[in-house]
């Protein structure tokens, strides 16, 4: 079945004390819901709005502290503003947070509770975020109509995390023929990945370098210690192994991870002809490099994206 295309949709921001860093209100077009995002230096201001009042789904969001994997915690109350007290006073390492109400005061104590677990359930798919949470609550049983409505609440919800800045609840787009697949090679590895909006994604498959190099920085060796341990990348003989898509931040990072190195992965991911992630000179055979000299077929240089320093006879 073809995954229903995403709908052109407009939300609006409202700054209610002027402060771009300060509390953000978020609503969305022809939606019920309402989201409250503010850092933790605002909290004592964000828990008099009336929204926290309510039943709702909130996230605590933490920075990476050596890989790349920011902290979250997941969570639900009637009323959200008294868990959200309880988490200012007992943890530390959250750095910001964003809620969900409904304006309506439909969402109640059930909807909040089912929309939690199926938050918790979709991050430990997609794996792009170290969970503070302890227990994996279970689903609430709803009638089928309230089911389907707060499924529908959850995919707006959904819609809106990325505009705010938070996508580890984000899953891998898949590939279509315009973006196109690109490899990275090395004596002992082979990758599979392609450019995405959302970030450089490394199919299922790949192989990845076991131990890393001596000189990898303690951010990228952290980051492959996380991926191993939440079976992103899995032993199978000689190799790691991805065993899902997996989105990254950089074309970069993914190139480190699987070859265990500092790797520029602008020049190191490459599709069948040749061309990487860098526009301008690229090697590729039957051409002639900048000074006009011809170079082996092998090792020649195109000019693409650069038409102004081709020589003439290129």
């Amino acid at each position: 079945m073809t995954p229903p295309q995403p709908r052109p949709f407009s939300v609006h921001l409202f700054l209610p004390d002027g402060d771009p860093a300060g509390l953000r209100l978020v609503e969305k077009s022809l939606w019920t819901g309402c989201g409250l995002v503010f850092p933790r230096a605002a909290f004592r201001i964000a828990r008099n709005r009336a929204e926290l009042g309510h039943a709702g789904v909130y996230v605590l969001v933490g920075p990476a502290e050596a890989g790349d994997l920011p902290t979250i915690y997941v969570g639900q109350g009637d009323p959200v503003c008294l868990r959200l007290e309880q988490h200012y006073a007992n943890k530390d390492f959250w750095t910001w947070a964003v809620t969900f109400v409904s304006k309506d005061e439909w969402l109640n104590t059930a909807h909040a509770q089912y929309l939690e677990a199926r938050l918790l359930q979709r991050a430990r798919e997609t794996r792009r975020a170290k969970l503070d949470n302890q227990n994996t609550p279970r689903e609430p049983a709803l009638a089928e109509a309230d089911r389907m409505d707060a499924e529908s609440f959850l995919a707006d919800l959904l819609s809106l995390l990325p505009v705010l800045g938070l996508t580890v609840f984000e899953t891998a787009p898949a590939t279509d023929a315009s973006r196109g697949t690109l490899t990275l090679h090395s004596q002992k590895v082979a990758a599979r990945g392609y450019d995405s909006p959302q970030g450089f994604v490394v199919t299922a498959g790949s192989q990845a370098m076991p131990t890393e190099a001596r000189s990898v920085s303690a951010g990228l060796r952290s980051l492959r210690q996380e991926l191993r341990q939440g079976g992103v990348l899995v032993l199978q003989g000689e190799r790691l192994v991805f065993a899902q898509d997996y989105v990254f931040s950089s074309p970069s990072t993914a190139a480190g991870v699987a070859l265990g190195q500092e790797a520029n992965g602008r020049t190191a991911w490459r599709d069948a002809a040749g061309r990487t992630l860098r526009p301008g000179p690229r090697i590729a055979p039957g051409w002639w490099c900048r000074s006009g000299r011809r170079r082996s077929a092998a090792y020649s240089a195109t000019w693409e994206g650069f038409p102004s320093l081709a020589p003439a006879h290129a």
